[in-house]
């Protein structure tokens, strides 16, 4: 009798340890997960910030000071303390404050060799690149890829993918039109997150061009547009949804959002 009197008290204790540790592996997955995040600002049009599990913090096509959608709060190029600053190409909105960043932050710009090498720069901040190219900033290795679209008065237009500890990769497409090597650019780096630029107007591809991007080509987890509503050339929000639909993988940012992915 003592026995079965103790048993429901020792079942009880044994749910109770079971639960503890199905919590615990809870939270353990849960920082894990959060220790592994890739964070991603948007600071509007194809301006990002992007900061690796590391604490590697990596400016993509930095255009602030002059840029309707950044917040004031946002806009002074000093305030960032950054590992790298990013170019795609050498047009305004995407350019204009990448010479400002480097200095403050004492951090490298890289972008196509002969617009790096132009720059106001010491030689210590220019690294300069090409399609095939890479550099290894902290704990994030940076690919130069191609895109389709001009950059004067020289060097050339240029993607990257950043790839990270854990084995994932994010893509930020630059000004781009649809081309076959976007093929390659999945079959080697297989990016899980898509900065996507789907402006059109005269500059690129547009949402429905981007759209079929994606299905021809990707299988990333996150899609993230870009490049689109700034000016009145440019497609807006409603274009863009409408060519998206309802696609889950869509995450919609607007300048001064975080999101960890």
């Amino acid at each position: 009798m003592q026995l079965k009197s103790r048993l429901p008290g020792r079942i009880a204790g044994v749910a109770v340890a079971m639960l503890a540790l199905l919590c615990g592996a809870g939270v353990a997955s849960a920082a894990a997960a959060k220790a592994t995040a890739i964070k991603v600002t948007a600071l509007g049009h194809a301006t990002f910030l992007v900061e690796s599990a590391g604490g590697t913090r990596i400016m993509i096509d930095p255009w602030l000071r002059q840029n309707p959608a950044t917040p004031a709060e946002l806009k002074d190029p000093t305030r960032y303390h950054l590992n790298a600053v990013l170019v795609t190409h050498s047009h305004f909105d995407h350019a204009a404050d990448a010479v400002e960043l480097a200095k403050s932050a004492d951090a490298p710009l890289i972008s196509a060799f002969e617009w790096v090498s132009a720059q106001a720069l010491p030689d210590k901040l220019k690294l300069g690149g090409n399609v095939g190219g890479k550099f290894r900033i902290g704990d994030v290795t940076i690919h130069l890829v191609p895109a389709m679209h001009s950059s004067e008065p020289s060097g050339r237009a240029l993607g990257f993918v950043l790839s990270f500890a854990d084995g994932r990769s994010l893509y930020h497409t630059g000004d781009t039109w649809i081309f076959g090597d976007m093929a390659l650019i999945e079959e080697i780096y297989h990016p899980a997150i898509i900065l996507l630029g789907v402006g059109g107007g005269p500059y690129g591809e547009d949402p429905a061009t981007a759209r079929l991007a994606i299905e021809k080509y990707f299988r990333p987890d996150v899609i993230v547009p870009m490049h689109y509503g700034t000016f009145p050339a440019l497609a807006q929000q409603a274009e863009v949804e409408a060519a998206f639909g309802k696609d889950k993988r869509v995450v919609y940012m607007k300048a001064g959002d975080i999101n960890e992915f």
